[in-house]
């Protein structure tokens, strides 16, 4: 979604039903509002559009004004093990951009299912620099951009024993609005929520829209703090979390409501902690029950969320829908075996193809050209 919205001026994300991909893939996970949700809170989305076909339709592009549609480089395919973008392909229409190596929703699934924690970082505290990998600290500057993709936008910290580490710089825009509030005698205002934000759901979305929502009225920033896997499996056992520190980073960070965020944060935290971020004006907290002490040193800055339509989910309703179907994702998990070897032959072929023809059967749009792209979920 972050190459697809850096190549024109919109990004219309096609969500498809639940039914369709109960036919081509196997059960959802989640439900269409679910995903419509998610979706529409990725920064990088313009519009997300409901029931969007599996096998794309140059109709339902033209619609909508989007001019390309968008996918990686490995090939998709239907039910019938036939490519879901070849209509489009042979109009010109479709633009390949790298396929992104993160986890799927068949890695996820697995992970469940196996109950693995081989995923884990260990304790941060002792050995945080193996999270600041040179590609992990690439990931973190491509996802901490803005709505575009192609400026700086959001910052990311790295809270350590000794200092507040800056990882990612929020850019210039920020920099400017910072040095003009000095220059007035005022200071940078934040509110601050944390959590461990595991598989990164409508729950989250749902909170983090309502402390955006108040952020703006007190005009300051929103601060995410991120608990690392050590503490979120000491208080949630098992194998949780399922997503380690730096895919859950990631999630947060692509979304809209979010100016930042820290990484490794306290489960406690202090006010000598909030002077390392700033002026912090207020912390908030979901309305699930927590622990009485845990915001006992900042309790004249805490607030409760209000109960909202998300709610009642959580990792663990999530996790309890995937082990409630175990046999059914089970089978999903074969079939993408199935349908992974018709794909590799559809790759070979297309590689052929266009070596023997010399035709691209891709468009690639100037990434300033004032266009909508496509791309679906």
């Amino acid at each position: 979604m972050l190459q697809a919205r850096q190549l024109g001026k919109e990004l219309y994300v096609g969500v498809h039903s639940d039914e369709e991909i109960l036919a081509n893939k196997g059960p959802p996970v989640m439900t269409l509002d679910e995903r419509m949700t998610a979706v529409e809170a990725c920064k990088w989305s313009t519009r997300a559009i409901a029931s969007a076909p599996y096998v794309t339709d140059p109709k339902v592009m033209k619609e909508y004004g989007c001019e390309y549609v968008v996918h990686g480089d490995d090939i998709t395919t239907d039910a019938n093990g036939e490519d879901c973008y070849q209509v489009v392909k042979d109009l010109g229409l479709f633009v390949v951009v790298k396929r992104t190596p993160n986890i799927s929703t068949t890695d996820l699934v697995g992970r469940m299912l196996l109950m693995l924690k081989t995923h884990h970082y260990r304790d941060l505290n002792k050995d945080w620099r193996k999270l600041l990998t040179e590609e992990n600290v690439e990931k973190f500057t491509k996802y901490a951009t803005d709505a575009t993709g192609l400026q700086p936008g959001s910052v990311v910290y790295l809270n350590t024993p000794d200092e507040l580490q800056t990882i990612v710089d929020a850019g210039p825009r920020e920099e400017q609005k910072q040095e003009q509030e000095q220059e007035q005698g005022k200071d940078s205002k934040y509110v601050y929520i944390d959590g461990g934000f595991d598989l990164f759901h409508p729950g989250h979305i749902e909170a983090l829209k309502q402390v955006r929502r108040r952020a703006e009225e007190l005009d300051a920033n929103v601060i995410v703090g991120i608990h690392d896997d050590l503490t979120v499996n000491k208080y949630k056992g098992l194998n949780y979390p399922i997503m380690n520190i730096f895919e859950r980073s990631l999630c947060v960070l692509q979304c809209r409501y979010v100016d930042g965020i820290v990484l490794n944060a306290p489960y406690i935290p202090s006010p000598d902690f909030f002077a390392r971020i700033g002026n912090v004006i207020k912390v908030y907290h979901g309305p699930t029950d927590i622990g009485e002490d845990i915001y006992q040193e900042v309790k004249d800055k805490y607030e409760t969320i209000p109960h909202h339509k998300y709610d009642n989910i959580n990792t663990e309703l999530i996790v309890s829908r995937v082990l409630k179907n175990k046999a059914a994702f089970e089978e999903r998990q074969k079939k993408k075996g199935w349908k992974s070897e018709i794909e590799k032959v559809l790759e070979a072929n297309e590689r052929n193809t266009k070596g023997k023809v010399g035709t691209a059967t891709s468009a690639n749009p100037d990434a300033n050209a004032n266009t909508n792209t496509e791309t679906r979920a």
